[in-house]
């Protein structure tokens, strides 16, 4: 009886407050379950969190779909954001949403300006046509969507006048055709990202021609096991134009497993990017010092480098081609990027030719000139206890991450208690260090963070008390 009278006064009391400030509080209720129950507390809640409600997010649980999903658009008329995904959909669990559901959302979602449409198997290119009428449609993303094509993009473009994301994941069947062109003329895109597209490639970009003025951010990747089935040969990638239209507004570009053709295709980009502050280069092939030079050179505000380098160089492509990336490159970083912060190298093997490497020295030198807060090294063999010794005059350096590294002793470990701004610390795949190495970080307990995991001579034993938040594991199956 006590635990209702004060349900009750709490009600009351809630009752009174101004409609502005219960907004605040639903606005800061995140999880979707808890935000329900405070719907149903009362009506004014209920009534407020009608109006309110921005972002929906339904999946599999949408049965029948097209039902729920009328219901669920009238119930919450101003949804701005949706997100539709039926991530581990079976057959039992009912039928997925179809193009007529996209048809509801166009009819009764007239505030809609995000769409994210995940394993969405059943909508096709007329789905996508049926969106055509929500007009304020500015971001759409499709995450394996197989039975869309490049003519439902080219839809998309011409009747969301207003669109400046599309996100295309997985979407096997659509090829660059006429869409890519309209974008180009649009000049409205500045979000793009095309991610294991198979019938895209990466000459097939140069068709967004003044587009590229307006990118912001641009991720391309190529599907890693496809990569090597698809023939490349030297005809095909001399019929890669140039690019000539600056990209002045690029802040962040990310390549994956690319061809980078010099002169031609991405490799025009590299070399224009005046604003550009975030670049990841992973497992691209081709990359040159020249490239990453020119990259610097042109890229002054830089705040953050991924480079993952490949170890093949037998594709026939490049057969001609002197393929060096040395220190070089790391020098050049170093002199015009100022405002480097985030600097990440991978190898893809312990078995990198060592003629195009980068050196201890290289590494130490972007370290020293530039304010790097953020190391990370995976399977860079050349990075020792010596490394860790130079670091000590890091004075920026906040994060360390260090990934089968296995030059790296406890005499080089200890070291790090002497880092005067780092607060935290990932090793991962370290062989050379035991629990010893530990020690004097537990003896100063000066991190915040520590995370090791399958390090096989480090106990959980060993990391406690090393930091103030610690996170262990121990998987041994990638040594066998």
């Amino acid at each position: 009886m006590d635990n209702y009278l004060m349900t009750q006064k709490f009600l009351v009391r809630m009752d009174s407050l101004p409609e502005v400030l219960i907004w605040e509080i639903l606005n800061r209720v995140k999880k979707t379950v808890d935000r329900n129950s405070l719907a149903l507390s009362c009506k004014r809640f209920h009534r407020l969190d009608k109006e309110n409600r921005q972002f929906l997010r339904v999946g599999c649980g949408l049965d029948p779909a097209d039902e729920a999903l009328t219901s669920l658009c009238l119930r919450f008329p101003n949804l701005v954001r949706i997100e539709i995904t039926y991530s581990g959909w079976m057959s039992k669990l009912g039928k997925q949403l179809d193009d007529h559901g996209l048809f509801i959302l166009s009819n009764h979602c007239p505030s809609l300006t995000d769409l994210t449409l995940s394993y969405c198997t059943f909508i096709t290119d007329v789905g996508l046509r049926n969106l055509t009428s929500c007009y304020k449609l500015s971001a759409l993303k499709l995450n394996f969507t197989p039975r869309i094509t490049g003519c439902g993009i080219f839809s998309i473009a011409v009747g969301c006048k207003n669109l400046t994301v599309l996100h295309l994941i997985r979407c096997l069947n659509v090829s660059s055709v006429e869409w890519l062109e309209y974008f180009g003329k649009l000049e409205t895109l500045e979000d793009l990202s095309i991610r294991n597209c198979r019938a895209i490639g990466e000459g097939d970009l140069i068709k967004l021609g003044h587009s590229w003025r307006k990118l912001k951010r641009l991720q391309f990747e190529v599907d890693a096991n496809y990569r090597y089935m698809k023939v490349y040969d030297r005809l095909a990638v001399d019929r890669w134009q140039k690019q000539w239209i600056s990209c002045d507004d690029m802040l962040e570009l990310s390549l994956v497993n690319c061809i980078i053709s010099p002169g031609r295709g991405l490799a025009c980009v590299l070399g224009k990017c005046k604003n550009l502050q975030k670049v990841h280069l992973d497992m691209c092939v081709g990359v040159r010092d020249c490239d990453i030079i020119s990259l610097a050179r042109e890229s002054r505000n830089l705040r953050s480098i991924s480079l993952r380098v490949p170890s093949d160089f037998s594709l026939p492509l490049l057969a001609n081609n002197t393929l060096r990336l040395t220190d070089e490159s790391l020098k050049a970083l170093a002199e015009n990027c100022s405002h480097l912060e985030s600097v990440r190298i991978s190898f893809a093997d312990g078995e990198f030719p060592s003629l195009s490497s980068f050196s201890l020295n290289g590494i130490l030198v972007l370290v020293r000139m530039c304010p790097v807060r953020e190391l990370s090294l995976d399977h860079v063999y050349s990075f020792n206890d010596m490394g860790l010794e130079a670091l000590c005059s890091a004075s920026y350096l906040e994060s360390l991450e260090l990934v089968r590294c296995q030059e790296i002793s406890d005499d080089g470990l200890q070291l790090v208690s002497q880092f005067p701004q780092l607060q935290n610390l990932r090793l991962s795949k370290c062989l050379g260090i035991t629990d010893d190495g530990l020690k004097l970080l537990v003896d100063t307990y000066k991190l915040e963070s520590l995370v090791v995991e399958d390090c096989p001579q480090i106990s959980e034993r060993g990391v406690h008390g090393a930091a103030r938040a610690i996170s262990f594991r121990q998987d041994l199956s990638w040594m066998y």
